[in-house]
């Protein structure tokens, strides 16, 4: 095994990265300008590659964000007995 801290780092095209994220190679690049995607640009003459993990980290990421906005919209519309686990009890006047 390589002492490499590189050596098990993934890189892939920006074509590549767009065909998995459904977008296209210019939002791809975005997303790195962003930082929210890790690249990196290598070779001569110099092509931008993108760290593979951090495709899988965005990807994390952007379900987690999915997964609060649905809560959120749940609890809009929520009554507050749902919320809280109990019914209203009316008393009588």
């Amino acid at each position: 095994m390589s002492d490499d801290p590189t050596s098990d780092v993934r890189l892939l095209a920006p074509a590549q990265v767009g065909e998995v994220l459904g977008v296209s190679v210019d939002e791809v690049m975005a997303l790195v300008h962003e930082g929210r995607l890790r690249g990196l640009r290598v070779g001569a003459p110099a092509r931008w590659r993108i760290d593979a993990a951090s495709v899988g980290d965005y990807l994390d990421d952007q379900a987690e964000e999915a997964r609060r906005m649905a809560l959120w919209r749940q609890s809009q519309t929520a009554s507050f007995p749902e919320l809280w686990g109990g019914s209203i009890v009316r008393h009588p006047d």
